[in-house]
């Protein structure tokens, strides 16, 4: 069974820092490209950033430069490292394979960046 589950979020002012949490269950983790994805308030989920078993990362344009995605393939966990936090990145965090399982998204954490 694949579940993923997600935490860290908070309310944090423009220009902080949060580090995402993601719990991967499953055996398959070690063989996964693994994603961090977020959905903002009337948008459409997105993928933020993304990282193959061995480490490499790509990120979205958006937060290149200001997210930092990394995993411990011993651990079963991904995190996501936020840094000069803007307005804009406010959404529900989630993670999942990517390309994502579709059945197996989990609840997200919330991220708020506000004053």
């Amino acid at each position: 069974q694949v579940q993923f589950v997600e935490s860290g979020g908070g309310l944090v002012q423009p220009g902080g820092s949060l580090r995402l949490s993601c719990a991967a269950s499953g055996s398959i983790f070690r063989i996964y490209v693994m994603g961090w994805y977020r959905q903002a308030p009337g948008k459409q989920r997105e993928l933020v950033a993304s990282i193959y078993s061995g480490g490499t990362a790509n990120y979205g344009d958006s937060v290149k430069g200001r997210f930092t995605i990394s995993r411990d393939n011993a651990k079963n966990m991904v995190y996501l490292q936020m840094n000069s936090l803007k307005p804009e990145d406010t959404a529900i965090y989630y993670c999942n394979c990517h390309p994502p399982l579709r059945d197996y998204w989990g609840q997200g954490t919330r991220v708020t960046v506000s004053s």
